[in-house]
């Protein structure tokens, strides 16, 4: 077998899967390759990388994708910024802010809310700058916030905006077994699951049988 390319976009951490697949297929090299979220599914439609986690939503035009998990909304704000003096925010509590567009920004929703500094998007570790200069406020995923984290910065959750969905994604004509190995690793199957590849059973050696005894001859008969 030849290694497998898993792309990955910034703050999936698949370290997990990545210890799996190496106790399992410890001859078979898999290369992570960082992609932005912009990028992601033509890389993979291009075959440039095997697979790639990613966050939906996505064109999904030649491609599978599985979802695997969702993750909590959040609001990046200045740490002495007033939405830190509650647990949580909603959209009501944003209206008159200004926010920025992350670049990676991919939640199912038409505009951010509050009120747009710029239509265009800037990569987000430039908009985590801007908003510890006291420009504005940025929604993300809660992965990318960590990702970005700094002292001066903290975020809340944000409730009543959609969740962002992590899911693995291929070429749909292009289900390699390596592929079916990674699916199963990301679903939970165990690595002799009947579904998809397995490494193979080791075979049990029979019980010793113990030697069978000579059969003892029969007495004659007396006669009467």
């Amino acid at each position: 077998m030849t290694g497998f390319r898993l792309g990955y976009v910034p703050g999936v951490t698949p370290a997990k899967w990545v210890r799996i697949w190496t106790e399992r297929l410890p001859r078979v090299p898999l290369e992570l390759v960082q992609v932005s979220a912009a990028e992601a599914p033509d890389l993979v439609r291009r075959g440039e990388v095997d697979s790639v986690l990613l966050r939906l939503p996505i064109d999904r035009t030649g491609l599978h994708a599985i979802p695997l998990y969702v993750e909590q909304t959040v609001v990046v704000v200045p740490k002495d910024h007033l939405v830190t003096a509650a647990e949580e925010v909603t959209v009501d509590d944003l209206a008159e802010e200004l926010m920025l567009h992350p670049q990676d920004d991919v939640l199912d929703w038409d505009r951010p809310p509050g009120r747009l500094i710029d239509e265009r998007p800037v990569r987000t570790g430039d908009a985590i700058e801007l908003v510890a200069m006291g420009t504005g406020l940025l929604v993300v995923p809660q992965s990318l916030a960590r990702l970005h984290h700094r002292k001066d910065l903290t975020y809340r959750p944000l409730t009543g905006v959609p969740e962002s969905q992590v899911a693995l994604s291929w070429p749909e004509d292009e289900t390699s077994e390596l592929v079916e190995h990674f699916i199963g690793i990301v679903r939970g199957r165990t690595a002799n699951s009947t579904r998809g590849p397995a490494t193979p059973k080791r075979q049990k050696k029979p019980a010793a049988q113990a030697p069978k005894q000579p059969a003892r001859p029969k007495k004659p008969r007396r006669r009467r």
